[in-house]
Protein backbone atom coordinates (compact mmCIF):
# COMPACT_ATOMS: atom_id res chain seq x y z
CA UNK A 1 0.00 0.00 0.00
CA UNK A 2 1.60 3.01 -1.24
CA UNK A 3 0.80 6.75 0.63
CA UNK A 4 -1.22 7.27 -2.61
CA UNK A 5 -3.65 4.65 -1.57
CA UNK A 6 -3.38 5.10 2.04
CA UNK A 7 -4.74 9.21 1.47
CA UNK A 8 -7.14 8.33 -1.27
CA UNK A 9 -8.34 5.11 -0.87
CA UNK A 10 -10.36 3.04 2.41
CA UNK A 11 -8.23 0.07 3.67
CA UNK A 12 -10.27 -2.29 5.39
CA UNK A 13 -7.61 -4.79 5.98
CA UNK A 14 -5.34 -2.47 7.61
CA UNK A 15 -6.71 -1.68 11.05
CA UNK A 16 -3.30 -0.55 12.86
CA UNK A 17 -1.49 2.31 11.31
CA UNK A 18 1.71 3.38 13.47
CA UNK A 19 3.35 6.88 12.37
CA UNK A 20 6.57 7.04 13.58
CA UNK A 21 8.66 10.28 14.40
CA UNK A 22 12.54 10.74 15.25
CA UNK A 23 14.37 13.62 17.21
CA UNK A 24 15.26 14.78 13.54
CA UNK A 25 12.30 14.08 11.29
CA UNK A 26 8.31 14.47 12.04
CA UNK A 27 5.92 12.38 10.50
CA UNK A 28 2.85 15.17 11.40
CA UNK A 29 2.66 16.08 7.87
CA UNK A 30 1.69 12.78 6.61
CA UNK A 31 -0.70 12.21 9.31
CA UNK A 32 -2.46 15.56 8.81
CA UNK A 33 -3.10 15.08 5.07
CA UNK A 34 -4.62 11.86 6.03
CA UNK A 35 -6.99 13.34 8.32
CA UNK A 36 -7.57 16.07 5.96
CA UNK A 37 -9.22 13.72 3.76
CA UNK A 38 -12.99 13.97 4.15
CA UNK A 39 -14.44 10.04 4.60
CA UNK A 40 -18.23 8.39 5.74
CA UNK A 41 -16.15 7.12 8.93
CA UNK A 42 -16.10 8.99 11.84
CA UNK A 43 -12.55 10.06 13.66
CA UNK A 44 -11.77 10.70 17.12
CA UNK A 45 -8.22 12.30 17.60
CA UNK A 46 -7.32 12.69 20.71
CA UNK A 47 -4.15 15.79 21.02
CA UNK A 48 -1.83 14.51 23.72
CA UNK A 49 1.56 16.15 22.95
CA UNK A 50 0.51 18.46 19.68
CA UNK A 51 -1.80 20.87 19.70
CA UNK A 52 -5.26 19.96 17.17
CA UNK A 53 -3.99 22.99 15.09
CA UNK A 54 -1.13 21.22 13.89
CA UNK A 55 -3.16 18.12 12.93
CA UNK A 56 -7.00 18.92 11.47
CA UNK A 57 -7.73 22.63 10.29
CA UNK A 58 -10.78 24.44 11.55
CA UNK A 59 -13.75 22.58 12.82
CA UNK A 60 -14.73 19.40 10.89
CA UNK A 61 -18.14 17.37 11.02
CA UNK A 62 -16.32 13.90 10.66
CA UNK A 63 -13.76 14.61 13.19
CA UNK A 64 -13.86 14.87 17.03
CA UNK A 65 -10.95 16.63 18.58
CA UNK A 66 -10.38 16.17 21.95
CA UNK A 67 -7.98 18.86 23.39
CA UNK A 68 -6.00 16.57 26.23
CA UNK A 69 -2.60 18.71 26.22
CA UNK A 70 -3.85 19.68 29.88
CA UNK A 71 -4.58 16.39 31.33
CA UNK A 72 -1.24 15.78 32.83
CA UNK A 73 -0.99 13.38 35.94
CA UNK A 74 -0.86 15.61 39.17
CA UNK A 75 -0.80 18.93 37.76
CA UNK A 76 -4.38 19.48 35.94
CA UNK A 77 -7.47 20.71 37.90
CA UNK A 78 -9.70 17.77 37.08
CA UNK A 79 -6.98 14.81 37.09
CA UNK A 80 -8.66 12.71 35.14
CA UNK A 81 -7.17 9.95 34.12
CA UNK A 82 -6.74 10.06 30.21
CA UNK A 83 -7.67 6.51 29.17
CA UNK A 84 -11.38 7.34 30.82
CA UNK A 85 -11.68 10.47 28.68
CA UNK A 86 -10.70 8.10 25.68
CA UNK A 87 -13.38 5.16 26.64
CA UNK A 88 -15.86 7.77 27.46
CA UNK A 89 -15.44 9.14 24.07
CA UNK A 90 -15.21 5.99 22.15
CA UNK A 91 -18.58 4.50 24.08
CA UNK A 92 -20.23 8.40 22.99
CA UNK A 93 -19.26 7.66 18.71
CA UNK A 94 -21.78 7.32 16.54
CA UNK A 95 -22.51 3.83 14.86
CA UNK A 96 -20.77 2.95 11.69
CA UNK A 97 -17.23 3.06 11.30
CA UNK A 98 -14.86 4.46 13.24
CA UNK A 99 -11.03 5.84 13.47
CA UNK A 100 -9.31 6.35 16.26
CA UNK A 101 -6.30 8.66 16.77
CA UNK A 102 -3.99 9.26 19.35
CA UNK A 103 -0.70 11.45 19.06
CA UNK A 104 1.11 10.03 20.63
CA UNK A 105 2.08 6.67 22.71
CA UNK A 106 4.82 8.62 24.06
CA UNK A 107 2.71 10.93 26.38
CA UNK A 108 0.36 7.90 27.17
CA UNK A 109 3.24 6.57 28.34
CA UNK A 110 4.82 9.31 30.43
CA UNK A 111 1.05 9.90 31.69
CA UNK A 112 0.50 6.19 32.69
CA UNK A 113 4.37 5.47 33.94
CA UNK A 114 4.66 2.01 32.38
CA UNK A 115 5.42 0.45 29.25
CA UNK A 116 3.39 -2.69 30.46
CA UNK A 117 0.62 -0.23 31.28
CA UNK A 118 0.50 1.74 27.98
CA UNK A 119 0.93 -1.71 25.47
CA UNK A 120 -2.57 -2.96 27.96
CA UNK A 121 -4.31 0.08 26.95
CA UNK A 122 -3.31 0.01 23.20
CA UNK A 123 -4.09 -3.70 23.02
CA UNK A 124 -7.37 -2.96 24.91
CA UNK A 125 -8.25 -0.12 22.16
CA UNK A 126 -7.31 -2.26 18.93
CA UNK A 127 -9.78 -4.94 20.17
CA UNK A 128 -12.56 -2.19 20.73
CA UNK A 129 -11.68 -1.02 16.61
CA UNK A 130 -11.57 -4.96 15.67
CA UNK A 131 -15.26 -5.08 16.92
CA UNK A 132 -16.14 -2.09 15.12
CA UNK A 133 -17.59 -2.20 11.29
CA UNK A 134 -15.20 -1.95 8.46
CA UNK A 135 -13.11 0.00 8.19
CA UNK A 136 -12.52 0.71 11.90
CA UNK A 137 -8.70 1.88 12.38
CA UNK A 138 -6.42 2.46 15.40
CA UNK A 139 -4.15 5.17 14.39
CA UNK A 140 -0.90 6.21 16.68
CA UNK A 141 1.98 8.53 16.86
CA UNK A 142 5.11 7.84 18.57
CA UNK A 143 8.72 9.34 18.32
CA UNK A 144 9.97 6.62 20.64
CA UNK A 145 10.71 3.13 18.42
CA UNK A 146 7.72 0.75 19.78
CA UNK A 147 8.71 -2.81 18.72
CA UNK A 148 5.78 -4.33 20.54
CA UNK A 149 3.62 -2.39 18.41
CA UNK A 150 4.90 -4.03 15.15
CA UNK A 151 4.96 -7.49 16.32
CA UNK A 152 1.75 -9.21 14.76
CA UNK A 153 1.02 -10.36 18.09
CA UNK A 154 -0.74 -7.03 18.93
CA UNK A 155 -2.27 -6.48 15.35
CA UNK A 156 -1.95 -9.11 12.26
CA UNK A 157 -2.43 -6.68 10.21
CA UNK A 158 -0.27 -3.44 10.10
CA UNK A 159 1.33 -0.24 8.16
CA UNK A 160 4.44 1.33 9.98
CA UNK A 161 5.37 4.52 8.38
CA UNK A 162 8.91 5.82 9.59
CA UNK A 163 9.90 9.21 8.32
CA UNK A 164 13.95 9.99 7.36
CA UNK A 165 15.78 13.03 6.90
CA UNK A 166 17.00 12.67 2.84
CA UNK A 167 20.32 12.89 4.03
CA UNK A 168 20.76 9.50 5.09
CA UNK A 169 20.05 8.14 1.37
CA UNK A 170 21.94 10.77 0.34
CA UNK A 171 24.99 9.46 3.01
CA UNK A 172 24.54 6.26 2.00
CA UNK A 173 25.02 6.79 -1.61
CA UNK A 174 28.42 8.37 -1.00
CA UNK A 175 30.13 6.47 1.74
CA UNK A 176 28.38 2.68 1.12
CA UNK A 177 28.05 3.55 -2.60
CA UNK A 178 24.20 2.12 -2.10
CA UNK A 179 21.92 4.45 -3.71
CA UNK A 180 17.63 3.41 -3.39
CA UNK A 181 16.30 1.02 -5.78
CA UNK A 182 16.44 0.37 -8.88
CA UNK A 183 19.97 2.45 -9.05
CA UNK A 184 20.76 -0.84 -6.62
CA UNK A 185 19.70 -4.31 -6.42
CA UNK A 186 16.72 -4.26 -3.15
CA UNK A 187 18.73 -6.83 -1.17
CA UNK A 188 21.84 -4.94 -1.32
CA UNK A 189 20.24 -1.74 -0.14
CA UNK A 190 17.73 -2.65 2.21
CA UNK A 191 20.85 -5.00 4.26
CA UNK A 192 22.19 -1.49 4.35
CA UNK A 193 19.67 0.60 4.93
CA UNK A 194 17.71 -1.28 7.54
CA UNK A 195 20.81 -1.72 10.06
CA UNK A 196 21.87 1.93 9.30
CA UNK A 197 18.30 3.51 10.04
CA UNK A 198 17.61 1.74 13.06
CA UNK A 199 20.72 3.08 14.75
CA UNK A 200 18.63 7.00 15.59
CA UNK A 201 22.51 8.26 16.78
CA UNK A 202 23.82 7.60 13.16
CA UNK A 203 21.17 9.17 11.89
CA UNK A 204 21.04 12.57 14.18
CA UNK A 205 24.92 12.81 14.20
CA UNK A 206 24.11 13.10 10.53
CA UNK A 207 21.57 16.17 10.87
CA UNK A 208 23.07 17.52 14.11
CA UNK A 209 26.56 16.43 14.07
CA UNK A 210 29.72 18.92 12.78
CA UNK A 211 28.53 18.58 8.60
CA UNK A 212 24.85 18.50 9.52
CA UNK A 213 22.41 21.15 9.06
CA UNK A 214 21.16 21.39 12.80
CA UNK A 215 17.67 20.39 12.09
CA UNK A 216 15.46 17.92 9.94
CA UNK A 217 14.55 19.11 6.11
CA UNK A 218 11.58 21.47 6.21
CA UNK A 219 11.10 20.86 2.28
CA UNK A 220 10.85 17.30 1.91
CA UNK A 221 11.67 13.89 3.64
CA UNK A 222 12.09 10.04 3.26
CA UNK A 223 9.07 7.90 4.10
CA UNK A 224 9.45 3.75 4.53
CA UNK A 225 6.70 2.21 4.32
CA UNK A 226 5.83 -1.34 5.71
CA UNK A 227 3.01 -3.33 5.36
CA UNK A 228 1.84 -6.88 6.73
CA UNK A 229 -1.15 -8.57 5.71
CA UNK A 230 -2.73 -10.67 8.08
CA UNK A 231 -6.04 -10.79 10.24
CA UNK A 232 -9.69 -11.20 9.06
CA UNK A 233 -8.59 -10.23 5.45
CA UNK A 234 -8.91 -13.21 2.98
CA UNK A 235 -8.47 -11.30 -0.27
CA UNK A 236 -4.94 -11.00 -0.06
CA UNK A 237 -2.36 -13.78 1.55
CA UNK A 238 -0.46 -13.16 4.16
CA UNK A 239 2.71 -11.22 3.65
CA UNK A 240 4.98 -8.17 3.90
CA UNK A 241 5.96 -5.33 1.94
CA UNK A 242 8.63 -2.54 2.49
CA UNK A 243 9.47 0.48 0.05
CA UNK A 244 10.33 3.75 -0.16
CA UNK A 245 8.68 7.00 -1.43
CA UNK A 246 9.14 10.69 -1.00
CA UNK A 247 6.98 13.43 0.52
CA UNK A 248 7.14 17.03 -0.78
CA UNK A 249 5.86 19.34 2.28
CA UNK A 250 6.68 22.29 0.11
CA UNK A 251 3.57 20.74 -2.11
CA UNK A 252 2.08 18.50 0.43
CA UNK A 253 1.91 15.22 -1.73
CA UNK A 254 3.75 12.17 -2.01
CA UNK A 255 6.44 12.26 -4.93
CA UNK A 256 8.80 9.88 -6.47
CA UNK A 257 12.43 9.40 -4.46
CA UNK A 258 13.95 10.78 -8.12
CA UNK A 259 11.51 13.66 -8.07
CA UNK A 260 13.40 14.97 -4.50
CA UNK A 261 15.44 17.89 -5.15
CA UNK A 262 18.23 16.63 -2.67
CA UNK A 263 18.34 13.48 -4.41
CA UNK A 264 18.84 14.71 -8.03
CA UNK A 265 22.17 14.68 -7.81
CA UNK A 266 22.22 10.70 -6.74
CA UNK A 267 19.82 10.14 -9.99
CA UNK A 268 21.75 12.31 -12.05
CA UNK A 269 24.99 10.69 -11.28
CA UNK A 270 24.02 7.05 -12.30
CA UNK A 271 22.07 8.28 -15.63
CA UNK A 272 25.74 9.61 -17.00
CA UNK A 273 27.55 7.00 -18.90
CA UNK A 274 31.08 6.22 -18.49
CA UNK A 275 33.50 7.81 -21.00
CA UNK A 276 34.16 5.38 -24.16
CA UNK A 277 37.68 4.66 -24.23
CA UNK A 278 38.05 4.60 -28.12
CA UNK A 279 37.46 8.04 -28.58
CA UNK A 280 40.09 10.83 -28.84
CA UNK A 281 42.69 7.66 -29.96
CA UNK A 282 45.05 8.95 -33.20
CA UNK A 283 44.11 5.04 -34.14
CA UNK A 284 40.56 3.60 -35.02
CA UNK A 285 39.91 0.45 -32.73
CA UNK A 286 36.38 -0.12 -34.00
CA UNK A 287 36.20 -2.47 -36.86
CA UNK A 288 33.38 -2.06 -39.69
CA UNK A 289 30.64 -4.41 -40.54
CA UNK A 290 32.19 -6.23 -43.06
CA UNK A 291 35.36 -6.57 -41.23
CA UNK A 292 33.98 -8.17 -38.15
CA UNK A 293 32.19 -10.80 -40.49
CA UNK A 294 35.83 -11.88 -41.97
CA UNK A 295 37.47 -11.89 -38.40
CA UNK A 296 34.44 -14.44 -37.60
CA UNK A 297 35.47 -16.42 -40.38
CA UNK A 298 38.68 -16.73 -39.46
CA UNK A 299 39.62 -20.37 -38.18
CA UNK A 300 40.89 -20.48 -34.82
CA UNK A 301 44.37 -22.54 -34.60
CA UNK A 302 43.13 -24.12 -31.41
CA UNK A 303 39.75 -25.16 -32.36
CA UNK A 304 39.18 -28.93 -32.60
CA UNK A 305 36.45 -30.07 -35.35
CA UNK A 306 36.44 -33.27 -33.94
CA UNK A 307 34.52 -33.50 -30.60
CA UNK A 308 35.00 -35.99 -27.90
CA UNK A 309 32.11 -38.58 -27.48
CA UNK A 310 29.98 -37.21 -24.23
CA UNK A 311 29.62 -41.55 -23.49
CA UNK A 312 33.16 -42.17 -22.91
CA UNK A 313 34.46 -39.07 -21.30
CA UNK A 314 36.41 -36.36 -21.64
CA UNK A 315 39.53 -36.03 -24.06
CA UNK A 316 43.32 -34.38 -23.64
CA UNK A 317 44.08 -32.99 -27.34
CA UNK A 318 47.64 -32.08 -27.76
CA UNK A 319 49.01 -30.22 -30.61
CA UNK A 320 52.68 -30.48 -30.60
CA UNK A 321 55.07 -27.62 -30.93
CA UNK A 322 57.86 -28.23 -33.36
CA UNK A 323 60.54 -27.71 -31.28
CA UNK A 324 59.00 -30.99 -29.29
CA UNK A 325 61.13 -34.66 -29.10
CA UNK A 326 58.34 -37.00 -29.80
CA UNK A 327 59.75 -40.43 -29.71
CA UNK A 328 58.46 -43.61 -28.33
CA UNK A 329 61.49 -45.04 -26.98
CA UNK A 330 62.52 -45.45 -23.49
CA UNK A 331 64.60 -42.32 -22.57
CA UNK A 332 66.04 -44.31 -19.17
CA UNK A 333 66.24 -47.46 -21.04
CA UNK A 334 70.03 -47.65 -20.24
CA UNK A 335 69.67 -47.41 -16.31
CA UNK A 336 70.15 -50.48 -14.82
CA UNK A 337 66.93 -49.79 -12.00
Amino acid sequence: MSLRSLLHKSQPEQQFLLFQSSSSQSALPILRSLLAVKSQTSTLLFCLLYPPSDLVEGAREDVQVHDCLDCVPGYSTDDVDVRTTIIAAIEKAPAGALSIVIDSVDTLTSDFGSDAETIKFLRELASIVASWPSPSRLIIHTITPQPILVQSSFSPSLTHITVYPPVLLTHLATEYLTPPPPLSPEPKFWGVFLPFSERASETDRLVYGPEGRGSGSQEEMIVQILVRYGGKSTSRRRSVERFLEGWSMVHNIYVELSELSSLKKIYAAKKTSAPDPTQNVSFNLNLTPSQQQSRAQVPLPYAHESKPDPIQGAAIFYDPDSADDIDDDDPDEDLDI
